[in-house]
């Protein structure tokens, strides 16, 4: 399943972001201080995005407590919250007129509510003011900082709540040594219990099987998970986990149709897709 080798194939290319919306974006981000996770883990489609006047914001700084194996975010001590960041990402969500908007963050295992209390300050100073801008936040697992956490997003009432599974179950462990497979189900599961859309992304290329990507999908949907997506795992870091595998246009139709027969209400596969990848247009389709 899949080309194996280190060789980027060509259909994987990656396009040169530029264009007046890209330029009016960039500046709008800069204004306000503000990082986006298109910038700081280098995603493939900042480009395309950004030339859509959409990007995806990321709170509580760039620096990350966890050291995941595959992530180009940097790893160490972050500085504090800063408290004026809810009412910055408002103004910019308002300058760039979005009308759906991601937010999410590296995870903050050294703030006792895990960064949920910014998370649903954020979310209200959207809505303030732009009532009518959609918000999709994209969480980490809360481990550690207890239910209360994730009550006090869910309370924000967003319109869509996404926590990445990021890779299959037998090499979650290597791969994501500080999380909880379990646990992230269990925050699904609360997730939909909630009645609040439950998503979650997966990446493939880590030399996983079918049967591993199947039982993993099968897992998310079987929590209550609505939307899913699956890209390929590209390293961009030297010292990136390698990549075992590339898989082929085909290989993504397949996972598409797997996710479709397990009873997904919105799926997004390819090479590039990543989790807030057309996002509001996913949250389109399921409604």
């Amino acid at each position: 399943m899949g080309k194996v080798g280190r060789s980027i194939p060509p259909e994987y290319a990656i396009s040169i972001p530029g264009g007046e919306e890209y330029t009016r974006i960039k500046r709008v981000i800069k204004e306000e201080n503000l990082h986006t996770v298109c910038m700081e883990a280098r995603c493939p489609n900042i480009g395309d995005c950004m030339c859509r006047g959409t990007a995806t914001f990321l709170i509580m700084g760039p620096t990350c407590t966890r050291n995941c194996r595959y992530c180009a975010v940097s790893t160490g001590a972050p500085a504090p919250p800063d408290p004026d960041e809810p009412l910055r990402v408002a103004r910019a969500i308002e300058k760039m007129k979005l009308t759906y908007a991601v937010i999410t963050s590296v995870t903050r295992d050294d703030l006792a509510d895990g960064g949920a209390g910014i998370f649903a300050r954020t979310v209200s100073a959207v809505r303030e003011r732009s009532p009518g801008c959609r918000v999709e936040v994209l969480i980490p697992d809360f481990m550690g900082s207890g239910a209360d956490a994730l009550d006090t997003v869910m309370r924000s009432r967003p319109d869509v709540i996404n926590h990445n599974i990021e890779v299959v179950r037998p090499l979650f462990g290597e791969l994501r040594p500080q999380g909880d497979y379990r646990h992230s189900l269990r925050l699904i599961e609360r997730v939909a219990k909630s009645g609040i859309p439950a998503k979650s992304g997966l990446m493939v290329g880590f030399g996983e099987s079918r049967l591993d990507v199947f039982d993993t999908m099968r897992d998310l949907r079987s929590a209550g998970c609505a939307m899913i997506t699956a890209g390929q795992y590209l390293r961009s870091r030297r010292e990136g986990y390698p990549v075992g595998r590339y898989y082929t246009a085909a290989e993504f139709d397949d996972i598409r149709a797997m996710a479709q027969s397990l009873g997904f209400e919105s799926v997004q596969c390819g090479p590039l897709v990543r989790s807030s990848y057309h996002a509001g247009e996913m949250a389109e389709c399921r409604a």
